[in-house]
């Protein structure tokens, strides 16, 4: 039998009511335990309506973001994911900030092996922009590397 004792923690899952943030919150964000610590394995997030604003200009900026990654001991439970993300909606950050902050803020949440947010940013102004941000341990520094290199995009 599965241990599902972690799951307990879980307070945003099932409930039938939903609060939407209306400013960055990485808080809201939460965990359950890897049943498969032994394996490993990709999980993989398509979030293809991140929205945040321009520092700037205060237009919004609209992205597909991807992440994937190796988990250790955590994941994260993907309805909180998805309240994070939308906790950007009326954050003002370049398309590269959002990305790293967004990995930076993942990483602490869940120690993984491996992870990489790919943001890819609908065009302003006729540019494109594609930020690429990754994590590894010790033990994935050469997939750090690879995919690193692997990112860079000829569209």
């Amino acid at each position: 039998m599965t241990d599902r004792s972690n799951d307990n923690n879980l307070t945003l899952l099932g409930n039938g009511h939903t609060d939407y943030p209306s400013q960055y919150d990485p808080a809201i964000l939460e965990t359950f335990d890897n049943r498969h610590p032994d394996n490993e394995y990709l999980v993989t997030f398509n979030c293809p309506e991140f929205t945040s604003l321009c520092p700037i200009t205060g237009q919004p900026d609209f992205a597909r973001i991807i992440i994937n990654y190796i988990p250790r001991q955590k994941m994260v439970e993907s309805k909180s994911l998805k309240l994070y993300l939308f906790s950007f909606r009326n954050h003002g950050d370049f398309h590269e900030d959002c990305v790293n902050t967004i990995m930076k803020d993942l990483v602490r949440l869940m120690d993984p092996k491996y992870l990489e947010v790919i943001g890819l940013f609908t065009p302003r102004g006729g540019i494109a922009i594609y930020p690429f941000a990754n994590y590894g341990d010790a033990d994935h520094q050469d997939m750090v590397r690879s995919r690193l290199l692997a990112s860079f995009r000829n569209d």
